[in-house]
């Protein structure tokens, strides 16, 4: 059976973005329970929503109840658990083994998938874990693929999910406890601050003076960033993974935005459709993104850390949604100013994908002809000569 592909989506907007641009499934967190708090997320009747899109399209949906409980939680886990089951969620993604328990008695035709923060890093653990009923197990990141092709030997019958592409957690499987030491908030309970994303610097207390200074730590000029991952990508390595057992490349990223999501999702279905290799990669560098790694997915790596303060900004500018076509238009919602003679291009899943137009008649939504598009989030008619689909996107080449 041919690879999945999973995509995060953060919000209903979203969800439509991971499936028109050829994502097999995608994976969302309700109002509770999920370890993406941060994100707009679904209530039950737009999970339901989701539910029926999904599957008018063919695809599945998962919906991540990934906290480590408490006890107080389990009252309105079970409650939750029965409504997934009933709306027709295609899994449950999992970490607790309290959690699990609970959903197969409160439904138990829901598959449950095992998350990636319940640390499974041996077949032995995928062996046990089948046992208690789960239907697929999403891999630790800190495995290489020659581990994993003997996790698939040892019980070839369950399917593994693992990570290929966006940000990485300093600490393992995303155990972390940095964010709630420093800020209160925590990771295990979906409010993680990214808090390894910070600059960090050494204060000292002078024994002598009782006096205390900062002292510089400097890696280069922009400062210190011991605990900042570099950004997994393993679009090269995609017939190794599922050659090695890998029924299911996941992608991160449930905070993204929507053309981030897009531009990830395009390049990773296109290669593993037969597309060049080259063409997706330059896609991955046209989204901001820290630099990329392959983890630990080729073995030992001790070279995971981002030095850098922030991302590369990308090397492309997201201008606009499209809304539609009509009589030699295209209707787009703009996101980043445009002028007149700007050469914008076509991210779409689609033939048009990579095409570029002159931006040479632009009209505002009270058909009044302008020569610089600077309202957000005003609807402008562009002249294109292309038929444009609701759901692809405008991009300027930056410079």
């Amino acid at each position: 059976m041919k690879a999945e592909l999973l995509a995060p989506a953060g919000s209903p907007s979203k969800l439509k973005t991971a499936l028109h641009f050829g994502a097999d499934a995608a994976y969302v967190g309700g109002k509770q329970f999920s370890l993406r708090t941060f994100a707009d997320n679904f209530t039950v009747d737009e999970l339901k929503s989701a539910v029926e899109l999904a599957h008018g399209l063919g695809k599945k949906l998962y919906v991540t109840a990934n906290i480590f409980a408490r006890n107080a939680d389990f009252l309105q886990l079970k409650e939750y658990f029965a409504s997934l089951g009933n709306i027709g969620v295609d899994a449950a993604i999992i970490s607790d083994p309290g959690v699990v328990y609970v959903a197969k008695q409160a439904a138990p035709n829901l598959s449950i998938h095992l998350s990636t923060q319940a640390n499974t890093t041996n077949k032995y653990a995928v062996k046990f874990w089948q046992e208690q009923g789960v239907s697929r197990v999403i891999l630790a990141r800190e495995l290489s693929i020659k581990e994993i092709a003997e996790m698939h030997d040892f019980v070839p019958d369950m399917e593994l999910e693992a990570f290929v592409h966006g940000a990485m957690c300093i600490s393992y499987s995303g155990r972390c406890l940095l964010s709630d030491y420093l800020d209160g908030r925590s990771s295990n309970r979906g409010a993680c601050v990214q808090s390894c994303r910070w600059r960090y610097e050494v204060r000292a207390l002078n024994a002598t003076n009782g006096q205390s200074e900062w002292l510089p730590i400097e890696q280069d000029e922009k400062g210190t960033y011991i605990f900042n991952s570099k950004d997994l990508n393993m679009l090269a390595h995609l017939q190794e993974m599922e050659k090695a057992g890998v029924s299911s490349f996941k992608i991160e990223g449930r905070m993204k935005s929507g053309y981030y999501l897009a531009t990830v999702i395009n390049a990773y279905r296109r290669m593993m459709d037969g597309g060049s290799l080259d063409v997706s990669q330059t896609e991955l560098s046209n989204v901001a993104h820290r630099a990329y790694t392959q983890a630990y997915m080729l073995g030992k790596n001790s070279e995971t850390v981002n030095y850098e303060d922030s991302q590369s900004r990308g090397d492309y500018v997201y201008i606009a949604d499209v809304l539609g076509s009509e009589k030699g238009y295209v209707l787009a919602e703009m996101r980043n100013r445009f002028k007149q003679g700007d050469v914008l291009e076509v991210l779409s899943p689609d033939e048009n994908f990579g095409k570029t137009f002159v931006a040479e008649e632009i009209y505002s939504s009270k058909d009044e002809r302008v020569d610089d598009a600077k309202l957000v989030q005003e609807l402008y008619k562009i002249k294109c000569p292309y038929m444009l689909k609701n759901g692809d996107y405008l991009r300027r080449k930056n410079g």
